[in-house]
């Protein structure tokens, strides 16, 4: 009996680890944005990639649209362990002491998207995203989402036109820096709240690449939108270090696997995703749509120059000329 009943304690045993073995490792992945702009399509993508590469031993679970956590909530957040996955756009890094992130905010920065990719994809892109180790978490990759317009209900023809009003920004000094440039009143705020407040008049205008204005709506709320491709919005997909570091070899290996794909994935998508968001705004014909003449936007370029001098303490003078030399010698 008795060696019977330790025969039946180790089945017992057994079954349990094995069960245990088998539950899957879970990672929230939480984001502020809808499900269909690129960087909520990216994330899909992500979950799909992760649990095919790891054979389930991974489980991804996309909280979109704030539904855990709000902007600056989600960092505290993945700090804490309370998720274990966050994409914010480069702009909210600054209360983590990343204030170099904040270079990606600086007017007129990148020409075009080539520009943009030479650093985000280069040593230099590398180095800050190593730099995260140092706050707590583990930057994994830079994701597109696009380059932003001004919007209004007033024509934006030119900087003096959004003199006096009251425009959304992401909580970023050089972004205050940019509004005030512009004689505009910057307003901080959550980005899950904009719509209300344009629509209560609370703010007047905003900036945002054409398929977060778009996916949020803001073409039922704002009635003309400057095409002025004068800022970009990227993001960067961070990890809680701890949780990371504590993860198999093997399953880590999967899961960075999966994030190229699907950082190929979203990169490739956002452009496209931007124009189309750009003709669905067009098509209904809710927002008068203005593109800048080349002299137009020489006029929008001369008004934000002074931005990057003012910035430079802030975000690092070397880190500004290291990008302008990494962009204008390739």
């Amino acid at each position: 009996m008795k060696l019977f009943a330790i025969l039946f304690t180790c089945m017992i045993t057994c079954s349990s680890l094995a069960y245990a073995q088998q539950e899957p490792i879970v990672i929230r992945f939480s984001h502020v944005v809808a499900s269909d702009t690129p960087k909520g399509k990216a994330a899909t993508r992500f979950q799909q990639l992760a649990e095919k590469a790891t054979h389930g031993r991974v489980r991804v679970q996309v909280y979109p649209n704030s539904q855990l956590y709000r902007d600056r909530e989600e960092l505290e957040a993945l700090q804490l362990g309370a998720v274990e996955m966050i994409a914010p756009s480069l702009s909210k890094f600054g209360p983590l002491g990343a204030r170099e992130f904040e270079v990606f905010d600086l007017p007129f920065l990148f020409p075009d998207e080539a520009a943009l990719h030479r650093i985000t994809n280069g040593p230099i892109g590398e180095g800050m995203l190593q730099r995260l180790r140092l706050k707590g978490v583990i930057g994994l990759a830079f994701w597109d989402n696009g380059f932003k317009s001004f919007s209004a209900n007033r024509p934006l023809l030119a900087p003096s036109d959004l003199s006096g009003l009251r425009m959304r920004i992401q909580p970023s000094r050089v972004l205050d820096a940019q509004m005030r440039a512009l004689g505009a009143q910057p307003m901080a705020m959550r980005f899950g709240e904009v719509y209300a407040a344009l629509e209560a008049g609370v703010v007047d205008g905003t900036e945002n690449p054409h398929s977060n204005f778009y996916t949020q709506n803001l073409q039922d709320v704002q009635s003309h939108l400057t095409v002025s491709n004068h800022g970009y919005l990227g993001y960067a997909v961070i990890v809680n270090r701890k949780f990371w570091e504590g993860l198999p070899a093997d399953v880590r290996q999967a899961l960075e696997a999966a994030m190229r794909q699907a950082t190929a994935y979203a990169n490739s998508i956002a452009q496209e995703e931007n124009d189309q968001a750009l003709q669905a705004i067009r098509d209904s014909g809710k927002t008068q749509i203005h593109v800048p003449t080349p002299t137009e936007r020489q006029a929008w370029r001369n008004a934000l120059a002074s931005v990057s001098v003012e910035m430079e303490d802030h975000i690092g003078a070397q880190l500004i000329a290291d990008i302008r030399r990494a962009i204008n010698n390739f």
